[in-house]
């Protein structure tokens, strides 16, 4: 094979400008116990900076043009404070209201205010039914389309008969009123009984005149308030006295009547009967007194006597307190002198001595008499008991006979109470409503309103709306917030293969390192990434670049100190490692996707390990579309299949780069090739790689996609180790992971993997703070080529 190799050597150089380090360091980094990780937070909004950038000058811009195309508007303000006290001195001071109600006097006169009565009053007090501002006020683009769509709506709705010069004229006072409500605002200064009106209106002196007709109007409808309602009020007593007069009359005089036809004569406002049992009740119970007390006497009396002589005179001394017989006390006396002058004989001459005998016999006959005392006091009290017992009785009878007598008058009374009752009601209602007649007649005389205007309506000087400082910073926050969305969005949109960690995190498998992107995409790809050719060199795939394949194919070779040939030294270190102790190696270079360069990776992978001096074969198993055998000048007779089908041998198809001594099996065209998988899988193939692993020490097999064919699969068992090459931001990582995860006769050989057409001026912008691909720009020097152009040609 001839590769031509020219003045590539200018991009080559150029390339080296954008290397930097093969290896990032992981971004996770040490766990972090925020719920928010503000390093990938602030990484995100760095990366899509542009787009919020974008979406905050498309919002301020929209609100330039808004400040620009809006109408101006001017607002009036007036304030009304309600103030019950004004009425003080026509009215009697009414306790002071609750916070709630407060509330809902003040919520009340807001409705009134806002009331379409109100408008209309305001409409004829101000003579604004022909005012043309408010007929015809500035429309906004909405306010036009609905009147585009009402106007249409009455075209396609059946005719309304014409109406009437009164109805017309109704009908444009009835849409001024709307205009002043639509244009109305009222509402409560914070917690006070002030209450604020304002009106909006494209002309200032219609603003001024409008709020002050407004509060104009809501004083007088006050005050016509106040004296209709008293009007009505008075009227209304006044029927209501008439009737309560006659009402109480009527009472009055059927209770006297019912009085006289039942006989319930009364003193003192007292029925006779009830008069004669309450003085026979009291009779009663002093007479129940006398007999408990006759009866205590006797009884104690009587417990006396009945003790016998002896113990009657020990305890005679106990009716000392209720008898006045001074024998008793007189003879008690004389027994206890006797008794003691006894006793001292007694004691001193003995029980037998005359003396003790003739006291002795004295104390008995003192004794005696003291019974026959006692004996004669409980007879007296007997009799006392008995005259008790039987006045008790006489009473308990009358007054057994006055209640009989009066049972039919209790009857009678029972209906009494009830016509009194309704007497006394119907005279205490009376009274009630004259007072309130004539309360009702003195407020009349004083039309004074419970308001008053504390702040005059003045001509605004400067509009209202709009607020241009409020709509910019609206604008800006808009913006940020629709910016902050779209960029959130594409965020997690974007599960591409970014980072470093983006490959360990997703697939577990080591990073290799990246592969700048080389020149512009193709024109069909949805995402078209611009870089400078002249900075950079070029990889991809197809022939529409405007690259020279056989060029591409020695990037390697010609920028030995680029990133691009150190990412593919850190591949032949990987391979090293693994394969280490193995005199042949066989390294397939696959991909998920077509497109992604895995056919320029193997080629410049392969001229790599021959520049190093290593025989090294690149064998293209891409049967299906054989990329690599497309980038030779002259297309092939023979190549693999020939050889596999021993047709020709196999040596005969290999071509050799004179430069790299890099040998080459590629792959002659056909048409309708079928069967490719069992091509690769086939004995011929088999006996095809032990000759070549003979001859070489590297065979490098560019083969077809993971995805779309299984070719790789059935040629897996002849590899001894795969790179993976992934398209940097359009492979999706769900896809590499899933295809790996149903290949693992491929997935536990993976040396690694490589990032290709990364565009290595955005990569930055995916990197966490602190990863190193934010710091390429400090490796600059390590990969500039040392040597002038004229060596590196040589």
């Amino acid at each position: 094979m001839a590769i031509v190799h020219s003045g590539f050597s200018d991009k080559v150089v150029a390339m080296h400008q954008k290397n930097f380090t093969l290896h990032s360091t992981p971004s996770q980094g040490e766990p972090q116990d925020s719920f928010i990780d503000l390093d990938k937070l602030m990484a995100v909004v760095t990366r899509r900076i542009r787009t919020i950038l974008l979406a905050v000058a498309a919002f301020v811009i929209l609100a330039v043009v808004y400040l620009l195309t809006a109408t101006s508007s001017y607002t009036s303000q007036t304030q009304i404070l309600l103030d019950e006290s004004m009425t003080k001195y026509a009215e009697d001071q009414r306790p002071a209201a609750s916070s709630q109600q407060a509330d809902m006097e003040i919520a009340s006169a807001v409705e009134i205010l806002k009331s379409n009565e109100m408008a209309l009053r305001v409409v004829d007090t101000a003579g604004l039914a022909d005012n043309k501002t408010l007929l015809n006020p500035p429309q906004s683009p909405a306010a036009l389309l609905k009147s585009g769509a009402g106007l249409i709506a009455s075209i396609l709705t059946p005719g309304r008969p014409p109406m009437t010069p009164e109805e017309q004229r109704e009908a444009q006072r009835q849409k001024v009123a709307a205009v002043l409500q639509d244009g109305l605002k009222v509402e409560r200064v914070t917690r006070s009984s002030v209450v604020a009106v304002s009106f909006n209106s494209t002309d200032k002196l219609l603003a001024a005149k409008v709020t002050r007709a407004y509060a104009d109007a809501y004083l007088t409808d006050q005050l016509n308030a106040n004296f209709d309602a008293t009007e009505r009020a008075s009227v209304w007593l006044q029927e209501r006295l008439n009737d309560l007069r006659q009402r109480a009359q009527e009472a009055s005089l059927e209770v006297e009547k019912y009085k006289a036809e039942n006989g319930l004569t009364s003193t003192g406002g007292e029925l006779m009967s009830e008069q004669q049992i309450s003085d026979l009740n009291k009779q009663l119970i002093i007479a129940q007194a006398d007999t408990a007390s006759a009866a205590a006497r006797y009884n104690q009396y009587k417990s006396i006597i009945d003790q016998g002589p002896d113990n009657a005179v020990k305890n005679a001394t106990i009716s000392s307190n209720t008898t006045d017989n001074s024998v008793l006390q007189d003879l008690k006396t004389r027994y206890l002198a006797v008794e003691k002058r006894e006793q001292d004989v007694t004691q001193n001459f003995g029980a037998q001595h005359p003396q003790a005998i003739a006291l002795k016999a004295e104390r008995q006959d003192i004794t005696r008499q003291i019974y026959q005392v006692l004996q004669q006091l409980t007879a007296s009290y007997k009799n006392e008991l008995d005259v008790a017992q039987s006045r008790s009785a006489s009473l308990r009878e009358s007054i057994e006979n006055v209640v009989g007598k009066n049972s039919e008058a209790n009857k009678s009374l029972v209906h009494l109470n009830e016509l009194n009752q309704k007497a006394t009601a119907l005279k205490t209602l009376y009274e009630s409503y004259l007072g309130r007649f004539e309360e009702a007649t003195q407020q009349r005389s004083f039309p004074i309103a419970k308001a008053r205007v504390i702040s005059v309506a003045g001509v605004p000087t400067s509009p209202s709306s709009p607020k241009r400082t409020l709509v910019m910073a609206l604008s800006v926050i808009l913006g940020l917030m629709a910016g902050c969305g779209l960029a959130a969005l594409q965020e997690f949109r974007d599960r591409f293969f970014r980072v470093e960690a983006d490959v360990r995190s997703a697939l577990g498998l080591k990073f290799l390192g990246y592969l700048p992107l080389l020149g512009q995409q193709s024109k069909n790809k949805k995402t078209k990434r611009k870089t400078n050719v002249g900075s950079e060199p070029v990889t991809a795939e197809e022939t529409e670049n405007g690259v020279a394949f056989e060029r591409m194919m020695r990037i390697s070779v010609e920028a030995p100190r680029s990133i691009f040939a150190e990412t593919l030294r850190n591949a032949k270190l990987a391979s090293d490692v693994m394969l280490q102790g193995r005199a042949d190696r066989v390294i397939g270079v696959v991909s998920a996707l077509p497109g992604e360069g895995k056919s320029t990776t193997a080629a410049n992978f392969a001229a790599l390990l021959a520049s190093s001096g290593k025989r090294t074969l690149l064998i293209d198993a891409d049967l299906r579309n054989p990329g690599l055998s497309r980038t030779l000048k002259s297309p092939p007779q023979a190549g693999l299949i020939e050889a596999v089908l021993g047709e020709v041998p196999w040596t005969n198809a290999v071509k050799v780069d004179p430069r790299t001594k890099l040998a080459i099996l590629p792959v002659a065209m056909r048409d309708q090739l079928l069967h490719t998988s069992e091509l690769l899988s086939s004995p011929g193939m088999q006996q095809l790689m032990e000759n070549a692993r003979k001859m070489f020490d590297y065979i490098v097999v560019d083969l077809a996609p993971l995805g779309p064919v299984i070719d790789a699969k059935a040629f897996a068992p002849q590899v001894d180790a795969f790179l993976l090459v992934t398209e940097w931001g359009a492979t999706p990582t769900n896809l590499v992971r899933d295809i790996l995860e149903q290949e693992p006769q491929i997935n536990s050989r993976i040396l690694g993997v490589i990032l290709n057409k990364t565009d290595m001026s955005e990569l930055p912008r995916y990197s966490d703070f602190g990863g190193t691909e934010r710091y390429r720009q400090k490796y600059v020097s390590y990969y500039t080529e040392a040597q002038p152009r004229a060596q590196v040609d040589a």
